[in-house]
């Protein structure tokens, strides 16, 4: 048999060329019915697109970078959530027709490996995840003249960014604390040279401070053991709090933990709220109140920013909603 063409393509779904060749090339402005029945032909045909063509004629690779940039230890990729994102990016690529690169940059080394595999034209774009306030990934891939987006807000101004509403998100939580008639409200931090835990403490501390209500702070990495360390800092140092909002949920499973192990009951004597809303949130005893943060649908605005700017479209940045949802810990 024949290679089918892209002539024959057209003609079985009844189609331009010129509209096969944009669903073909992955472009975002074919109209979704056009890429449906263009997609159902493709299959029905087996047509295989002849990728080295397209790429000398499109001058593009058809693959996007995802770059994590986290420390040895894995703060963020370590977290449950970061299989969702990676998930969504992966199905979001798919439909688009493109492929994904992951890349890991846990080193000085490793981040500049990393420059020069973008630097060498292998892809066409890179989405950045878990970025650090000092991180000098950002700019540096920025230099390279290829669309970047940031999973989240970084240092460099001339990177778009798609972000939850940390701020808004936080204040949510303290605001339902008070609604409960917490009195004495205390946080555990997410690590601070990461931005989202720093507007989450900014947004706890100013929402406080509105009611004149004193802060009561503890350092955690977002982890369980800090989650569980700086609820036993706070026990020591105030124990007549009665309400903690940790900046997300695996620090509040950490610290539902030791107020079990000191006695302490929740939400009658110490109420609890988290941030992310991970599947966990529900299983714990009791469930935990919590932010959700849409990281699917995050994740799905990325990439559609970052195929846009490829495309020549609009920078962002973005910043995605979240709601709280209340459960028996508060």
């Amino acid at each position: 048999m024949k290679r089918p063409t892209l002539d024959v393509v057209a003609a079985r779904a009844g189609v331009s060329k010129s509209s096969v060749s944009r669903v073909i090339n992955g472009e975002m402005t074919v109209a979704p019915q056009i890429r449906d029945v263009v997609m159902r032909a493709v299959h029905e045909l087996g047509y295989v697109p002849n990728g080295a063509a397209r790429n000398l004629v499109t001058r593009r690779t058809d693959t996007l970078a995802v770059v994590v940039s986290d420390p040895p230890q894995g703060v963020v990729s370590d977290d449950p959530l970061f299989s969702a994102v990676v998930r969504a990016v992966s199905r979001e690529l798919e439909t688009a027709g493109k492929r994904l690169v992951l890349m890991l940059a846990e080193s000085d080394q490793s981040r500049t490996r990393v420059v020069q595999y973008i630097a060498g034209g292998h892809v066409d774009g890179v989405l950045l995840v878990a970025l650090h306030g000092t991180d000098p990934l950002p700019t540096a891939l920025a230099r390279q003249g290829l669309p970047v987006v940031s999973f989240n807000r970084t240092s460099a101004p001339d990177v778009p960014y798609v972000a939850l509403d940390n701020a808004g998100g936080a204040a949510l939580a303290v605001r339902h604390l008070l609604e409960r008639g917490r009195r004495r409200i205390a946080t555990i931090t997410g690590p601070l040279e990461l931005y989202e835990a720093r507007e989450r403490l900014d947004s706890y501390r100013r929402t406080l401070r509105d009611t004149g209500r004193r802060s009561i702070v503890a350092l955690g990495d977002f982890t369980r053991a800090s989650g569980a360390e700086a609820m036993r800092q706070l026990l020591e140092d105030d124990p007549d709090l009665d309400a903690v909002f940790a900046a997300n949920d695996l620090m509040a499973i950490g610290a539902l933990r030791t107020l079990r192990q000191a006695g302490r009951r929740v939400p009658e004597d110490v109420a609890v709220v988290g941030f992310d809303d991970i599947e966990a949130a529900s299983y714990t005893t009791p469930a935990l109140t919590s932010v959700r943060s849409p990281m699917a649908d995050q994740a799905t605005a990325a990439v559609h920013l970052l195929l846009g700017l490829i495309d020549g479209g609009p920078t962002g940045p973005v910043i995605m909603p979240n709601e709280l949802v209340v459960r028996e810990s508060t």
